[in-house]
């Protein structure tokens, strides 16, 4: 049994019947807490409030009787605040930028309701007024759709712990949808005078990581070693920290394809003596590569294009993607098919010109074998690519009036 006593002073006493000394100290120190915050007039410590939750009925009316919880639910409901303190705290395996991104929809969060807002006291409705807040933010609407789901996230998990009855944001569109309006191809020429403006051979290499080789920047880029270069072979390994929760996601193998080599020599050139990376500047976490990126294609006389780093990856995707099976390309680059279908492949203008081209190219050779079978004064062929020279003229319609045909048998014009 625990025994203890409160404000008036009385002994209280709770029996917890027969069980084991370790499992009578963790509800001990539960109802330590439970007294505490009673005496204080203070919120019990989350851990508690997951406990008390989760308690069966005989359990919990039995700390009712003892007047350390309410017969309600609303009470032990942690707030809004300490919720989301203790899941994102208690997330030990999210990375420290998945962490950063949470950090966005927690301030939302917070900014609209207020940390003192108990979970349970959020509704449906509720929810979709933080929405709007969203937008009010001129936000982009795939901005606001991920914020959705990461608070989708944070309460369904609050949900599946018994903390409250049914996820009030369960129903806002958190579908990140692809705006191809923001889709743009690096050309080649393009492509060279950023690297003629680039500084350094470091920041060529970059460059061309992302335009040549396909890499994520800056995640790839950074954790590329020269260890992972295989000259002998012209390939390289690629260790993909985002796709690494995926079977067989965490690394690639990428050629060193002739326009990036050129780029990987020169670094490995210039690199220190025992240089682990191949990148070695730029490597702290608040160093943001696509201000530099912005920088550079300003010197070279460049506007900058939307999304600057996904939109050298999709370029370099689209290109290889006219010259190899496409499982191949997904390889190189790290995606799937869906994926690279949805958000990376392009429509160019080179598409439309060779299109074009080969459409001439096709009445050429049309024209070329009639002009032979002419000159061999064999008779023209009967279809032709000129509709006039391969139609006839009728006088009298009725001739050629077709009979009606049904599926069987074959019937005659009545």
């Amino acid at each position: 049994m625990i025994q203890f006593s409160v404000l008036d002073g009385k002994r209280r006493t709770i029996r917890l019947g027969k069980m084991n000394r370790r499992r009578a100290e963790r509800i001990k120190d539960f109802v330590e807490d439970l007294v505490e915050a009673h005496r204080s007039g203070q919120r019990p410590m989350p851990a508690t409030v997951e406990w008390v939750v989760g308690l069966p009925p005989v359990m919990r009316q039995r700390l009712e009787r003892a007047g350390l919880v309410t017969s309600g639910r609303g009470a032990e409901c942690p707030t809004l605040g300490e919720w989301l303190s203790t899941y994102i705290g208690g997330r030990t395996d999210a990375k420290p930028s998945t962490r950063t991104v949470w950090g966005h929809t927690r301030r939302n969060l917070l900014d609209f309701f207020g940390k003192d807002k108990p979970i349970d006291g959020i509704t449906p409705g509720d929810a979709d007024q933080w929405r709007l807040f969203l937008v009010g933010l001129n936000l982009a609407e795939n901005t606001v759709r991920r914020r959705c789901g990461i608070a989708k996230q944070f309460f369904n998990f609050a949900r599946r712990k018994r903390l409250i009855a049914e996820n009030p944001f369960a129903d806002l569109k958190a579908l990140v949808q692809s705006n191809r309006q923001r889709d743009y191809f690096v050309t080649r020429q393009e492509a060279q005078k950023v690297l003629d403006a680039c500084p350094d051979a470091e920041w060529r290499l970059i460059f061309a990581l992302s335009r040549f080789g396909g890499l994520r920047c800056p995640s790839e880029h950074l954790a590329l070693k020269w260890s992972d270069v295989d000259w002998a072979n012209g390939r390289f390994t690629v260790h993909s920290p985002k796709t690494e929760h995926h079977q067989g996601g965490e690394s690639r193998q990428v050629p060193l394809f002739p326009e990036l080599l050129p780029h990987m020599r020169e670094v490995f050139e210039l690199a220190k003596p025992g240089a682990e990376y191949v990148i070695t500047r730029y490597r702290r976490s608040n160093q943001n590569l696509s201000t530099q990126l912005r920088r550079i294609l300003r010197r070279a006389g460049l506007t900058p294009w939307p999304k600057l780093y996904q939109n050298l990856r999709a370029t370099r995707e689209t290109e290889l993607a006219g010259q190899f099976p496409l499982h191949v390309v997904c390889a190189w680059i790290g995606n799937s098919q869906a994926v690279a279908a949805k958000h990376y492949l392009q429509v160019t203008e080179d598409h439309f010109r060779s299109a074009l081209q080969n459409a001439l190219q096709q009445a050429h050779e049309l024209d070329r074998n009639e002009s032979q079978v002419e000159a061999a004064g064999e008779p023209k062929p009967a279809f032709s690519h000129s509709v006039r020279d391969s139609s006839t003229h009728c006088d009298k319609p009725e001739e050629n009036l077709v009979g009606a045909t049904g599926l069987e048998p074959v019937t005659s014009w009545v």
